[in-house]
């Protein structure tokens, strides 16, 4: 005789169970594939764009930290601590002959050459920074 919940018995709330972890996994899943193709039709069309070099000068630099705790020992528990990580994302805005504002990401070296006001050649390729030469 099986154990009777609310009209459900065991197999039937063990096959709920299943079907929502089924559906989270495929949510999850689903995510993962739509911002892989996003990424690849970024970088699509970032190659498939004319590299470009234009006057331009640097009008605002900012930083984006992020900050990651992790159980130490892997334990997920935190009985023995945790310790955390940073990482820094490097952003800079150009202004060229235009008026148009175009903001980059770019790397740490190349965020700590540019200063704010620096006039120079900008080089780009659709949304992706390639080059900065100040003048």
């Amino acid at each position: 005789m099986l154990y009777r919940m609310s009209g459900m018995d065991f197999f039937d709330t063990f096959s709920l169970f299943q079907i929502l972890f089924y559906i989270g996994f495929a949510a999850v899943l689903v995510i993962i594939m739509v911002q892989a193709f996003r990424g690849l039709k970024t970088w699509n069309k970032n190659n498939n764009s004319p590299r470009l070099s234009v006057p331009a000068s640097v009008v605002a630099k900012r930083t984006n930290v992020s900050y990651h705790r992790h159980a130490n020992a892997g334990d997920a528990t935190g009985a023995h601590g945790y310790h955390t990580d940073s990482s820094t994302t490097y952003y800079a805005t150009f202004q060229v002959e235009s008026g148009d504002r175009m903001e980059f990401h770019i790397n740490g070296q190349q965020y700590g050459m540019l200063a704010e006001g620096d006039h120079g050649k900008l080089s780009f390729q659709g949304t992706r920074f390639l080059n900065f030469e100040r003048q």
